[in-house]
This record gives C-alpha cells, sequence and structure tokens, in this order.
C-alpha cells in the first residue's frame, strides 16, 4: 500500500456555480498529523465527507487507502476509518456502554473491547450511566471513543475540542499522538489554532474552497515572511553593546532586539557567540494565529 493513506488529486466539488473545493491537491501520510485550518465555509467539512466518500468530487480523484473513495471497493476499508463529527447526536436514552456496544456492532468490531476504550477516555465510571445525563464533554468523549473503534488508519476529527476542558482537550491530544505513533493518520479540522502548536506535524490553511498554505510550523513562517523577533538582555552596567551587530537596535537601556526571517534566525544568534555579559535570550516566533491572519490577508490582496 501507499504511503499515503489519503490523496486529492486536483479535486474540486461545485454546487451549482459555487465551488465548495476548488481544485485542491492533499496528500495525508501514513503516521502523520494535519491540522486543517480556516473560517466557516473554507471547505474543510465538505474536504472531509469526500475523503469518507459521502459525497462525489465534481472534478479530480479522493483516493482512500488505495482505493477511489466514491467507489463500492472503497466500502470494504471504510471500517479502517474513524470519524468525529462537529455536531456529536447520541440517543440520550441508551448507556454509554450500549452507545459503544451499537456503534461495535456497526462496525463488525467485537464488543470485548469496549470496556478499554471506555477507560482509554476517561468515562468508563459512567458508562451505565444514560447518555441524556451527561455533560457536553462526557458526550464528546463518547463520541471520540466510538472514532476509535477498531484501531482505524484513518481518523477524522471535525472541531473535536469542542465542549472539552483544558484536562480533556490534553487526554485527547495525548491520544491523538498515540494513533500517530501507531501508524495511523489523522486529520484535524479546527478553529482552535493556538492549541495546535507541537500537535500538528503540518498546518493546511483553507480559504474560499482553496489551499492557501500548507507545510510545518517552521515551513509555514518561511512562507509567510513574518519577522522572527530576538531580544537579549546584557548584564547591567555591560559594556559589551558597542560590540553588537549594526543590525541589533536598543530595546531599553540593557536589552536589544533583531527582527529577522526564520531562514537567518541560527545565523543571528550565532553572530553573538563571541559577546561576553548576555543574561538571557528571547526568541519570539509568529504564532499559528499570526501567520493564519496573515496568509487570509494576503490572499484578499
Amino acid at each position: 500500500m501507499s504511503m499515503y493513506h489519503v490523496t486529492l488529486s486536483g479535486v474540486t466539488k461545485a454546487y451549482g456555480k459555487q465551488k465548495a473545493l476548488d481544485n485542491v491537491d492533499l496528500q495525508l501520510k501514513a503516521g502523520e498529523c494535519v491540522a486543517l485550518a480556516g473560517h466557516n465555509g473554507a471547505g474543510k467539512s465538505t474536504l472531509i465527507k469526500l475523503i469518507l466518500g459521502l459525497i462525489h468530487p465534481t472534478q479530480g480523484q479522493v483516493q482512500l487507502l488505495g482505493h477511489d473513495a466514491a467507489s463500492r471497493a472503497a466500502s470494504q476499508v471504510r471500517s479502517q476509518v474513524g470519524y468525529l463529527p462537529e455536531t456529536v447526536a447520541l440517543h440520550p436514552s441508551l448507556t454509554g456502554t450500549e452507545t459503544l456496544d451499537f456503534y461495535a456492532r456497526l462496525k463488525k468490531q467485537p464488543l470485548s473491547a469496549n470496556h478499554a476504550l471506555l477507560s482509554r477516555v476517561g468515562i468508563s465510571q459512567a458508562a451505565k450511566r444514560r447518555v441524556g445525563t451527561y455533560s457536553k464533554g462526557m458526550r464528546q468523549r463518547l463520541a471520540l471513543a466510538q472514532a476509535l473503534l477498531g484501531k482505524p488508519k484513518v481518523l477524522l476529527f471535525d472541531e473535536p475540542t469542542t465542549g472539552l476542558d483544558p484536562a480533556s482537550r490534553q487526554m485527547f491530544y495525548e491520544i491523538v499522538t498515540e494513533l500517530r505513533n501507531q501508524g495511523s493518520t489523522v486529520l484535524l479540522s479546527t478553529h482552535a489554532l493556538a492549541e495546535l502548536d507541537g500537535q500538528a506535524d503540518r498546518i493546511v490553511v483553507m480559504k474560499n474552497g482553496q489551499k492557501i498554505a500548507d507545510g510545518t510550523m517552521s515551513e509555514l513562517r518561511q512562507q509567510s515572511g513574518l519577522p522572527i523577533r530576538i531580544r537579549i538582555q546584557l548584564a547591567a552596567h555591560s559594556k559589551h553593546a558597542g560590540q553588537l551587530p549594526q543590525a541589533w537596535h536598543r530595546h531599553n537601556e540593557s536589552s536589544f532586539e533583531l527582527h529577522c526571517t526564520e531562514e537567518d534566525k541560527v545565523q543571528a544568534i550565532c553572530s553573538l557567540g563571541h559577546i561576553d555579559g548576555i543574561d538571557n535570550i528571547e526568541i519570539h516566533t509568529p504564532s499559528l494565529d499570526d501567520m493564519y491572519a496573515h496568509f487570509l490577508r494576503r490572499e484578499d490582496v
């Protein structure tokens, strides 16, 4: 099987004259977590529905685990796909155990592993309670458990941390890391960009159905061209300020700043090697929110 679990090639999805996706190319590797960022209407949910085979592309092709996602053959591998929708609809009169058993039967999975799965998402103590008594966060945890049934090779999460408290979000990302390390492909659509730093291998930015950025955090910094700010703190009454290269400018009495690109970051720090009396170095890199806003503005020009 290909190293790519999911491939979109020149995919367009049109509804009349409106293009929900416009000529999108995307490859998702085994053992990779990719974040999908974009405003409402950017095409994120359409992309996920195409991968699931719920809708078919107007143009182009979607490959899922080696099969055309729109073909009958793909139905044979769909049990290897886990999906957590943005809006979770669970039957309130069923217990947590009954709910997971129901989904396990749908996916033709043994029920014997369900208790361990409920423990894994932290709701085993509420397993015999009716879902109607669950908090929003508990329902989200139960929905996550159904997405994990059968150790899927591809996981599609649409706004998965909505309604989760900080501890539950941490639990979720620990599970994502574990899945990725086991070789699963994780696609994570979210508005909560700040919490993605360090969690995703790649970030794909969508706007108006088009992919406008794709890369690691470092690659996105290079693509954006946003400056990195390096600030150094010299010892009090230091006489070494005059040794700083000309590009450094004074921030206050004992600290100096340099703005540089991602590519020049290492060279800028190495240029300080001969200077004594540096008490501290701070590196302020553009956040994912900063880069996301920049990419959207750039496309408006």
